[in-house]
């Protein structure tokens, strides 16, 4: 009997395979799925866990320095418009994709030290500001534009974060990444 862990999620299709730009020091799981036709940037530093999907067949997908997406998000999904974009999805740098959350494609802007909470959904065209915080299951309509510093809730609530701890926020992550980056196997020759 292996003592190996096997996952209880079902395989996980492939598409096309996209083309890629890669930072040499990003950690991008073996078993992340990258499929579409259009380019993929990701910037230095940034981990992109296992079984995270970036699908690029609705557009460009750019992904700032020091990002994490963990597993079973879905970046670039097709909205309900279905139309395809320059730019399906950007992230700005130090952004927090947590599990199972999506961000829909059709020039979806996420600003730099946002945090997209677990189970969230970011509708097509939405303008995320910097430095804010979706908490968990909460969804940002397509085209909704939301300022920056603003926590949003699952419950359509909203407040101004003054807490000023966006240095903190980003010193932490570093600290993330470096974790990260030792105990996630990293393969970036694979998508490329």
């Amino acid at each position: 009997m292996s003592s190996k862990r096997h996952s209880i999620l079902p395989a996980v299709s492939a598409g096309p395979k996209p083309p890629v730009h890669f930072s040499s020091s990003i950690t991008i799981a073996d078993s992340a799925l990258l499929t579409g036709t259009n380019l993929i940037t990701i910037s230095s530093e940034s981990v992109i866990h296992p079984r995270a999907k970036l699908d690029s067949l609705a557009g460009r997908i750019t992904i700032g320095r020091r990002c994490v997406v963990h597993e079973r998000t879905m970046i670039g999904a097709i909205g309900t418009s279905g139309k395809v974009t320059e730019t399906a999805v950007t992230l700005g740098d130090y952004v927090t994709v947590e599990v199972a959350a999506s961000i829909e494609a059709g020039n979806t802007i996420i600003g730099e030290g946002t945090t997209v909470g677990v189970g969230s959904k970011i509708g097509a065209g939405a303008v995320i500001g910097k430095h804010c915080t979706l908490t968990p299951h909460t969804e940002i309509p397509a085209g909704e534009v939301i300022p920056d510093f603003t926590v949003m809730y699952s419950n359509g609530m909203r407040r101004v974060d003054k807490r000023g701890v966006a240095d903190l926020k980003n010193k932490g992550q570093a600290r993330q990444i470096d974790v990260l980056r030792r105990m996630i196997p990293s393969n970036p020759a694979k998508f490329t």
